[in-house]
């Protein structure tokens, strides 16, 4: 991974960096495969694969069930996904032909639509709510398709986004680290798994087969980093159904690993090939840093995903300062 990837959009120990533009609505900025060249050089994908670098290093060699730091923010983002949460139970699927995709999710997704701006304004610090409708537009993208009732890494990549927004406007701060992921990040997956359980979400843009997984990718990233160095879990050890059972709630990737043998049956190198493959890899180090690869080449580097992200005041199209 290149150091100046690794170096802009970390979450700083210092203030919050301090946003001179206005505020603005975010906006879509690639619309033809040749705009994805802005992309690449845009200050938001700097700070964007630095926020996840970021993440990536605090999490390193740690379980989900260690000791760590829970401001106040931490809480407010807690008990924002509790309410998402509590929709999808005051909104059960309705009889419908088709199994896939119930309509029922457009009810619920309405009333995010709705209630956005509200539920990001008791997040952030009383001199930031100017940036809530900013911000709130990636709490909107980050929970799936309204139309096509359908979630995929692209909605993932909106939540990672909302969150290093709350980390630009000081919301969230360098000692969060831990907390955004083990916190924050796992309890959103455990509301996307509901979401899709619930209302039968469509992948979004799914390779099948040979697809990492049907929704996520930045759990297993941050969840091979968790593994790194540790003396005795290796690669191959997370197909052992014995071993997820085990360890599964102190590592975010055996997490996702569990979910996966719930929803899909059949032998794990057929219907997971890609993850088959990577039990073969010697060492967490190597997975870790083969799937930030993986993830910039199949998720950030895709114009069917990247179409559809916002650019704003917080996340600019803007070329990165060296």
């Amino acid at each position: 991974m290149a150091e100046s990837d690794q170096q802009s959009g970390a979450i700083s120990e210092n203030e919050p960096l301090e946003v001179t533009t206005p505020f603005m609505v975010p906006k879509k900025e690639i619309s033809m495969v040749p705009d994805m060249g802005k992309w690449k050089r845009s200050q938001a994908y700097a700070d964007y694969m630095g926020f996840i670098l970021s993440l990536n290093e605090s999490v390193k060699g740690k379980k989900l069930t260690c000791n760590y730091k829970v401001s106040e923010t931490v809480e407010k983002l807690l008990d924002l996904l509790g309410t998402l949460e509590r929709w999808i139970n005051e909104t059960p699927p309705v009889d419908q032909p088709s199994r896939f995709g119930n309509k029922a999710f457009r009810t619920w997704f309405a009333q995010l639509d709705k209630e956005a701006e509200v539920l990001v304004s008791a997040v952030l610090p009383a001199d930031k709510q100017a940036a809530a409708p900013e911000i709130a537009v990636y709490l909107k993208e980050s929970v799936g398709n309204s139309t096509r009732i359908d979630y995929g890494t692209g909605h993932e990549a909106a939540f990672a986004t909302f969150l290093c927004c709350l980390c630009k406007v000081g919301a969230l701060k360098a000692d969060d680290q831990l907390a955004i992921v083990f916190k924050v990040f796992n309890k959103y997956l455990s509301v996307m798994r509901k979401l899709q359980r619930t209302y039968r979400m469509e992948p979004a843009g799914s390779q099948g087969v040979w697809g990492l997984d049907d929704f996520q990718f930045l759990p297993f990233i941050w969840g091979s980093s968790q593994f790194v160095d540790h003396p005795t879990l290796e690669p191959r050890h997370f197909v052992d159904e014995r071993v997820v059972n085990e360890h599964q709630q102190d590592y975010m990737f055996l997490e996702c690993i569990k979910f996966i043998n719930e929803m899909k049956t059949g032998p794990f190198a057929e219907h997971s090939n890609q993850l088959w493959n990577i039990s073969a890899v010697p060492s967490w180090s190597k997975v870790n840093q083969g799937l930030i690869r993986m993830y910039k080449a199949e998720c950030l580097e895709k114009f069917p995903v990247i179409q559809h992200f916002k650019f704003g005041s917080l996340l600019s199209i803007q070329p990165s300062q060296p």
